[in-house]
């Protein structure tokens, strides 16, 4: 679905009606909205169920929605309250588990870029960059993942996380300096 239309114009358009708007507000966020949750919380099935929560809190704001910050702020506002909601359920944020599900093997030689030795070194890196993420303090790692799969910037990050803008651009300063140092080999 191609909409050029902002996130803000597209909500408006869904406040007021716009089925097709929804649609498209959904279809560009959900991706990164679900990678941030699972990076957030670790599990996949808690990010499933956070991830239900927070598009519903937005169907259920959609009558009162006006354009006060950009509609990722907003968006991810909601999860920053919904992940804390569920840090303070439990305690604190899950341990995190490494899905790697199975992939069909295909019936011809892969490319040099995919082959068996290839892919094991790319998912060592990742599992490596996970757990450099994952060992992060909280407030880091979530500024560094708004950044990153929110695409937020550090005065967004500060408005979704209620932090002023300076402990926002700290707290990203420190979560890539902390990455950096733990992934100094790979230089």
């Amino acid at each position: 679905m191609d909409d050029s239309r902002t996130d803000e114009t597209l909500m408006l358009a869904w406040r007021d009606g716009d089925g097709a708007a929804f649609e498209a507000l959904y279809a560009r966020h959900r991706a990164r909205l679900f990678r941030y949750l699972l990076h957030q919380c670790g599990r996949r099935e808690q990010a499933d169920e956070m991830f239900q929560e927070i598009w519903m809190s937005v169907m259920r704001a959609r009558g009162g929605y006006e354009v006060s910050a950009r509609f990722t702020t907003w968006l991810y506002r909601i999860a920053h309250n919904r992940v804390i909601d569920g840090v303070r359920a439990r305690g604190r944020l899950a341990e995190f588990e490494v899905d790697a599900g199975e992939d069909e093997l295909p019936d011809h030689p892969a490319p040099a870029g995919e082959q068996p030795e290839r892919l094991l070194e790319r998912a060592q890196l990742a599992g490596r960059l996970l757990a450099a993420v994952g060992a992060l303090p909280a407030p880091q790692r979530e500024a560094f993942l708004l950044a990153v799969e929110g695409g937020l910037t550090v005065e967004e990050i500060g408005n979704a996380t209620g932090a002023g803008f300076e402990t926002a651009k700290s707290r990203l300063r420190y979560a890539h300096a902390r990455l950096r140092a733990e992934l100094e080999d790979l230089r």
